[in-house]
């Protein structure tokens, strides 16, 4: 297969496509991204990356943090994480607070926005410097130590982020929150602020097409059992209330954010990212969606 040249392929065949879909405007940072950005990376296991469009371009990867932050606390807490938080489909908007009061706080899947929080406030409890340590170790995912928070989308979120507040409040009351609410909150806008290229996003997800090894020393971060686990999970929640549909017109485990990102793993063989800023109705990239399905058709490979 010459993904070269198929990368270079999807690239042209859709950078002038019609997008229907439209930029975030609930966190004001995200509205000054230019709608037209587009860009396209694979990585392999074997280390090999090919890169069409604007992939080397960074973006704010918003909730595709939210898989590294669920690693990094799976490393601390191991099982007991799953006590606080559950792992099946939500079915609602990823920021829905209505089946969280239904099931008295404990959050469907630690990829919505409660199950972050809760994954957050795990991460506080167990690190020194949760913000420094956290970034530590995506650097180290990344094997780049110039991987960073943006401090104006930081900014963004917290000014109106009165939904995410409710989030925690609300579990707080069902004492599924452990630490101070604003503390909890000011960890997750650093880590939905981190910013990354198409290219360094795949490199830091051959963590998990890779059974749980770095790609560049072969370092184990977590076991082969939590890594097929991880994979379920964002097979099953990864897209939002779209994670179904993902499934069955891509067809690998995959996770999305509303900064335009969307990173898809083919366990044992390669990562793909696309970033297109403009979203759809559920808040995933429109042309990222589209992209990936005509990859796995053209490629036939995908898990099933």
């Amino acid at each position: 297969m010459d993904y070269q040249q198929l990368t270079d392929d999807l690239h042209i065949k859709f950078k002038d496509e019609i997008d229907k879909g439209k930029v975030a405007t609930y966190i004001p940072e995200l509205k000054k991204v230019n709608p037209n950005k587009f860009g396209i990376n694979l990585y392999t296991v074997s280390c090999e990356s090919y890169g069409a469009g604007d992939f080397q371009d960074k973006f704010s990867i918003q909730s595709i943090s939210k898989v590294l932050a669920l690693t990094y606390a799976l490393k601390l807490v191991g099982n007991k994480l799953w006590k606080r938080v559950d792992v099946e489909p939500s079915g609602d908007p990823f920021n829905s607070l209505v089946q969280l009061e239904f099931e008295k706080g404990i959050p469907r899947n630690p990829l919505i926005n409660s199950g972050a929080l809760v994954v957050s406030d795990i991460l506080i409890s167990k690190l020194k410097n949760p913000k420094t340590e956290f970034l530590a170790f995506v650097r180290k995912l990344a094997n780049n130590k110039q991987i960073n928070y943006n401090k104006d989308v930081v900014a963004s979120e917290k000014a109106y982020g009165y939904k995410n507040a409710a989030h925690v409040n609300l579990m707080k009351s069902f004492k599924n929150i452990k630490n101070n609410v604003d503390e909890v909150l000011d960890f997750y806008y650093h880590m939905c602020s981190i910013e990354m290229s198409c290219e360094e996003l795949s490199r830091t997800y051959l963590l998990f097409a890779n059974g749980g090894k770095l790609t560049y020393n072969d370092e184990r971060i977590i076991s082969r059992g939590r890594t097929k686990r991880i994979n379920a999970i964002m097979q099953l929640c990864g897209l939002y209330d779209e994670a179904g549909e993902f499934s069955f017109r891509v067809g690998l485990p995959g996770k999305s954010g509303v900064g335009g990102g969307i990173v898809a793993i083919h366990p044992g063989k390669y990562c793909i990212s696309v970033w297109s800023p403009k979203l759809n109705k559920k808040g995933n990239s429109f042309k990222g969606f589209q992209v990936l399905e005509l990859f796995t058709t053209r490629t036939e490979s995908s898990i099933f």
